[in-house]
């Protein structure tokens, strides 16, 4: 049974004076909306969310004519789908009309619209997901969210096959609910239809699947799924490629070390993949990385190397090729380092932020050619300066520069 705590939480909820206004502009007599999904799910944990999605009787026409009545600015989101998004005071909430599928097929599922909550319920994927609250305060569970939620239990609602075979990428959101809500324990019927439905991941699109594996790996309690994955040998399936899960668990750990430190889910990507992957050319597609992702990757790779030599050079590499406040490098280095230690050398070591003050108008000066050979000549002598310590005061370096010039000649 709901505690007193949670039905504050709730109260206050709906006591909010913007969505107050809004719940009170969308319930207009004959018509119904509600507050659906995470923001209720949340609420009753006590835990934070962002996004605020409601469910309602009105058509799309009628949301917009409501919502611009009360001075909310109406955006046609995802019009097809009965979904407007409604902005006021820097604040935005999506308002969906009820439907009921017609044909279900992942994200090109057809649809109509519909008037019944507790069917446009059952389209959901897991019972605490399923959760609705009214103006009124009355919360709607009609599959056993509410008690699943208590006892962090991620369940499909209804027959998990059918569920999956609706859109196979709730299987990986199962996970990664589980991580976040279910303590890392997976429910045996969601888990066993999982097994029997393998062959249909493949069909998931890898941008999906990186979306979901992204938030999944930084859910609290996502070792453990892994690892449980691993044992049945779905991991290979589920995200299309290797992993070394000793090793993440190993950075893990380190992170824990230092809860302060941001650890994104970047730097938990490079930490789960052995480590030759981390300059395989075929990750950028596999994952839709970005340029930028793909060379923080490659960063990574050449992190371990440093590191292994001293934590000044891979700080005077951090700061000199690869800039990041002095947190950002620290997450980085724990996310490739075997133990504490070089961690906190790096922290002591970065606050310093040794800076290379040779640039390219010093190579023109000492005479060398305009053109790429001059940034050439610079990378050689950025290493040069790395592989000698870093000297950060200018004078060693202006030294360090006359050996390299008289070593390499004019250009």
């Amino acid at each position: 049974m709901r505690g007193a705590p949670a039905n504050r939480r709730l109260e206050k909820l709906l006591a909010d004076p913007v969505l107050s206004n809004l719940m009170d502009a969308l319930n207009p007599p004959g018509e119904e909306t509600r507050l659906v999904g995470g923001i209720v799910r949340n609420t009753l944990l006590g835990e934070p969310t962002d996004d605020v999605d409601l469910c309602t009787t009105l058509l799309p026409p009628g949301i917009v004519e409501r919502g611009k009545a009360a001075g909310w600015k109406a955006i046609p989101t995802g019009i097809e789908h009965g979904t407007i998004t409604l902005l006021r005071e820097g604040r935005s909430f999506e308002v969906t009309t009820l439907r009921r599928d017609v044909e279900t097929n992942g994200r090109h599922a057809r649809v109509l619209f519909g008037r019944d909550f507790e069917e446009d319920a059952a389209r959901r994927d897991f019972t605490i997901n399923a959760l609705s609250l009214g103006k009124d305060g009355r919360l709607h569970d009609y599959f056993g969210g509410e008690a699943d939620l208590a006892a962090r239990i991620v369940r499909f609602i209804g027959d998990p096959e059918t569920r999956l075979r609706e859109d196979y990428l709730r299987g990986l959101r199962f996970f990664r609910f589980s991580a976040r809500y279910g303590g890392g324990r997976l429910d045996p019927a969601g888990m066993a239809a999982i097994l029997r439905m393998r062959p249909g991941f493949a069909g998931l699109s890898r941008e999906r699947v990186r979306h979901e594996l992204f938030k999944l790996i930084m859910a609290a309690e996502v070792l453990p799924v892994l690892r449980q994955l691993d044992e049945v040998g779905l991991l290979p399936d589920l995200l299309g490629t290797a992993v070394d899960l000793d090793r993440f668990a190993a950075r893990a750990a380190l992170q824990s070390r230092f809860p302060g430190l941001a650890w994104p889910a970047l730097a938990r990507f490079a930490a789960l993949l052995p480590r030759k992957m981390l300059t395989d050319p075929a990750l950028q597609d596999a994952y839709r990385l970005s340029n930028e992702e793909m060379r923080w990757l490659e960063q990574c790779a050449g992190a371990e190397d440093l590191l292994a030599r001293g934590s000044m050079h891979l700080a005077s590499w951090l700061a000199e090729d690869f800039p990041l406040a002095a947190g950002e490098a620290i997450a980085l280095a724990a996310s490739v380092a075997p133990e504490p230690e070089p961690v906190l050398a790096l922290a002591e070591a970065v606050d310093r932020h040794p800076r290379l003050q040779i640039s390219g108008r010093d190579f023109l000066a000492a005479g060398f050619t305009p053109g790429p050979m001059v940034g050439t000549r610079l990378a050689a002598f950025r290493a040069a300066w790395i592989e000698a310590g870093a000297p950060a005061s200018e004078s060693e370096q202006r030294a360090l520069f006359s050996r390299f010039l008289a070593e390499a000649g004019a250009g």
